[in-house]
């Protein structure tokens, strides 16, 4: 079993099959977007019927919020919980960070980051994938920003930083990695 379909004992194999539907969808989605990501396609790489994938989403776009989602959990999962682990301030920042940069590379997400091709699909277009992205991009800046002042109040960055601006710098940095890592 994958991470994602654990058995809690609460879980239903609806559950559990839609979990590994999920895992699926995201590994596909890394590689050919949130856009390429058919019912089809994912019935395909699951072993299942087109109806048996559908009975488990209304719709594309229901599918690919679920899967924006699944991405955010294992975010959290591999960057964020293992991130806050380390000391208050710097260390902790720089623990964000360095997952941060790992995650593009783990085995879930063959194609990279999803929220980065997310972000492209999707940046000028509006709805529930939009809002979905949208909000987990907030979430991280805000994290970084938190976390920056921290750092702050460890005294180990200026009392007068722009958390903010440092945020949205860092975020910057970010995603200028992965697009050299990933395109360049």
């Amino acid at each position: 079993k994958n991470e994602r379909s654990c058995d809690y004992g609460w879980m239903t194999k609806g559950d559990d099959t839609r979990a590994a539907i999920l895992s699926h969808a995201l590994s596909l989605s890394s590689r050919v977007g949130l856009e390429g990501l058919t019912i089809g396609s994912l019935a395909s790489a699951v072993g299942m019927t087109k109806s048996g994938v559908y009975a488990h989403f209304d719709s594309k776009e229901a599918l690919q919020v679920a899967v924006l989602e699944t991405a955010r959990e294992v975010f959290v999962a591999r960057v964020v919980v293992p991130a806050l682990r380390a000391p208050r301030g710097v260390p902790r920042l720089r623990a964000l960070l360095e997952t941060w940069l790992a995650w593009g590379d783990c085995a879930e997400l063959p194609g990279g980051c999803p929220f980065i091709g997310a972000a492209a699909e999707f940046d000028d277009r509006p709805g529930s994938v939009r809002d979905a992205l949208v909000t987990h991009q907030r979430d991280l800046v805000g994290l970084i920003e938190n976390t920056a002042a921290g750092a702050v109040r460890e005294g180990q960055f200026r009392a007068d930083l722009d958390v903010t601006g440092f945020a949205q710098d860092t975020y910057g940095i970010i995603l200028g990695y992965y697009h050299f890592a990933k395109l360049l």
